[in-house]
């Protein structure tokens, strides 16, 4: 009994060491953003953004590949500093939020992507439809503490996406040729994150 015990205390002993390279970051979302811009009657790009979102980041110090992300945005709460527009964008022309409020992200793999770039692969659920998506990650940044003694983290990310792989269909076509909405989304995301359980 005593042998079986320190073959399992020496175990334990082995594996304490990778487990605590494992990090919980939560997304913040006063200094963060989810941006987009998609192309409008083929001639010049609207913008915009999304002011409600989350989302948590585990992060293997050991072996970043061993990392996960997950994040949700709320769709109602997409901008692009037109009313009107952002009304249309809510609707079942295209977000239709009051039947699909939540996009969701979870990563899948992650995979280093030259000296300090990540590939991180997941499904992106949008508008009732989930796909495979590969972000292009710039970061993790190294750990900063602010002055109230948290822990921090940045990181960008961008892809780009077809919209009418998810279902977003909806377009007109101009009189001169030419539809009224592009279909490649491009996103781009900037994060800050603040470490979860710091008791540095």
């Amino acid at each position: 009994m005593k042998k079986a015990f320190m073959t399992f205390a020496a175990a334990a002993i082995l594996v304490l060491p990778a487990i605590g390279q494992a990090s919980t970051w939560k997304i913040d979302p006063d200094h963060s953003n989810v941006g987009f811009k998609v192309r409008h009657m083929m001639v010049s790009n609207v913008k915009g953004v999304f002011h409600k979102f989350s989302g948590t980041v585990k992060l293997d110090e050991k072996d970043i590949t061993n990392s996960s992300v997950s994040a949700a945005i709320d769709t109602a709460s997409i901008d692009t500093g037109v009313g009107m527009r952002d009304k249309d964008l809510r609707s079942d022309h295209f977000l239709d939020v009051a039947k699909y409020p939540t996009m969701t992200f979870v990563s899948t793999s992650v995979a280093k992507s030259g000296a300090e770039g990540l590939k991180v692969t997941g499904n992106l659920t949008l508008h009732g439809v989930t796909r495979q998506v590969v972000l292009d990650v710039e970061g993790p940044s190294q750990e900063v503490r602010d002055p109230k003694g948290t822990l921090r983290r940045g990181a960008s990310a961008s892809t780009r996406i077809d919209r009418k792989d998810f279902g977003l269909t909806w377009n007109k076509v101009m009189e001169a040729g030419g539809v009224l909405v592009g279909d490649e989304v491009v996103i781009s995301i900037e994060v800050e994150m603040v470490k979860l359980n710091d008791r540095n």
